[in-house]
């Protein structure tokens, strides 16, 4: 019964699992008994993400019987980052084949009163050390507080905090029979969160620090990049943190050969990136990530060219078919992939379609009247159509009230620029079906051809939007996805 959920004696309850008996410890297998005082919950579940590039967990539960008790079983093919999850709390878990582990908390505060007994149980008891002397203090943390120093105290926060974790862990490995797996996993968590900070500070401050421009570093600040060790590291594959570390590295490579993230080429640049500096069985992964960040992000085109290339590389098929429906589900709204038509009517009574608006750049506006957030970006609408003036872009708000008499008497009683239409129906309008959209307000900006620009563009009342509307003039060539014929199609 695959992807079945199956209730067994003793309370055991597994869900797309193959059970196995409790009385042999089969290869493979990991079992769990424990104890939950003060339930929030009537069960317990632990999940692990198999494939890094899906999302979907493998997650088996376990009902609570009367006394708060559970037991499970799992099997896995190998150490395993997982989470223990009872109501809203979680906590991390480092598990393998083998562990047979008694976990015990209260339901209302799992996190600092989780203990564990039996094999596995001194990893996992590092584990929740680690987050209440380093994870949950704000000091070890690069926000809120230590982002604002600048580089020289940046770098003794991270020297320092690193001294510190590696201490710990030393002391930790003296005292406790870890296996080969668990250090080699303690010590990637270790380097990689340092790493990654020390990587991603310059991005981070800017974001963060909105009272001064971009910090400058000093020529040598990123030569630890330079330790080719640092990049391909097999004793660091099943870290997390080295994964994040791995694709903030081909970005970082990429934006400092000159690419930027509005680029046409910038993730075909970053793909390219980790295919050839990238070794073992983590440069799929990678290579995955950045496509399924092209395929929300990027160019439909180049995505479709990248998932083709990936296909031959990963031979065993392991992670083709995720990417492929990844791929599908987000290729509809693309960088260069056609926007739905509509056929509205305006306020003047008029017949508005988009196919009609090819040969014109056009900003969508999709919003309520009664919208408060709406509402404060109308006399932005208005200071932007009248910047753009006699060029070649068309404004065009379209209003998902259900009171069309309150619409109509808002936009012509204030003269609001642009071409204003309405379709009833909130978000669940048959357009706003077709747009996806959750809310409002909405933005996309559409090239000449008809095709997505920007499904994420500035909003009305963002410095940056008359900027980004400059710069998007005449890309329709660049970004389109259209075969000459259905680009002058009508």
């Amino acid at each position: 019964m695959p992807n079945a959920i199956r209730f067994i004696k003793g309370g055991l309850l597994v869900a797309g699992l193959t059970v196995l008996s409790f009385g042999t410890q089969a290869q493979g297998t990991v079992t769990l008994t424990g104890k939950v005082t003060g339930r929030t919950s009537d069960t317990v579940a632990v999940s692990v993400r198999e494939n890094p590039l899906d999302p979907k967990e493998q997650i088996t539960y376990a009902r609570l019987n009367d006394k708060g008790e559970f037991q499970m079983a799992l099997k896995l093919d190998g150490p395993a980052r997982a989470d223990l999850v009872h109501g809203e709390d979680v906590t991390d878990l480092f598990l393998e084949p083998g562990d047979a582990m008694d976990i015990r908390f209260k339901g209302s505060d799992m996190a600092s009163s989780v203990r564990f007994k039996g094999k596995g149980s001194e990893a996992n008891t590092y584990l929740t050390d680690v987050d209440e002397q380093f994870i949950e203090n704000d000091g070890f943390q690069v926000l809120p507080e230590n982002i604002m120093l600048y580089e020289p105290g940046f770098l003794s926060f991270l020297d320092y905090r690193r001294k510190q974790e590696k201490k710990f862990l030393t002391h930790a490995i003296e005292d406790n029979h870890f296996s080969e797996a668990f250090k080699r996993y303690a010590q990637a968590e270790i380097d990689y969160s340092y790493a990654n900070d020390r990587l991603t500070f310059q991005d981070l401050r800017e974001q963060v620090v909105a009272t001064e421009s971009r910090l400058k570093v000093s020529p040598t600040y990123y030569d630890f990049l330079n330790d080719k060790n640092l990049i391909n590291s097999e004793d660091a594959i099943k870290s997390e943190a080295y994964q994040e570390f791995l694709l903030n590295y081909v970005h970082h490579v990429a934006t400092t050969s000159g690419k930027l993230r509005t680029y046409p080429d910038f993730y075909q640049v970053c793909y390219d990136i980790a295919k050839t500096q990238l070794k073992g069985v983590v440069r799929p992964v990678i290579m995955g990530r950045v496509l399924q960040e092209s395929f929300r992000f990027g160019h439909v085109k180049q995505s479709a060219a990248m998932l083709a290339d990936f296909k031959t590389i990963d031979t065993n098929n392991r992670y083709f078919p995720v990417l492929q429906q990844d791929f599908e589900t987000h290729k509809a709204f693309a960088i260069g992939s056609p926007a739905p038509d509509f056929k509205l009517v305006s306020a003047t009574g008029d017949t508005v379609r988009l196919r009609d608006l090819r040969g014109k750049l056009v900003y969508l506006n999709f919003w309520r009247t009664t919208s408060g957030l709406c509402l404060r970006d109308v006399p932005y609408a208005a200071d932007l159509a009248r910047k753009f003036e006699g060029k070649n872009i068309v404004f065009i708000n379209i209003a998902l009230d259900d009171n069309e008499g309150a619409w109509k008497q808002l936009v012509v009683g204030k003269k609001m620029p642009g071409i204003q239409v309405h379709q009833n129906g909130g978000t669940r309008a048959p357009i706003a079906r077709a747009y996806a959209l959750e809310d409002v307000p909405a933005y996309f900006l559409l090239a000449e051809d008809g095709t997505f620009l920007n499904t994420k563009p500035k909003r009305l009342s963002s410095r940056a939007a008359v900027d980004e509307i400059k710069e998007s003039f005449g890309k329709a060539s660049t970004y389109t996805s259209l075969m000459p014929s259905e680009a002058t199609a009508k």
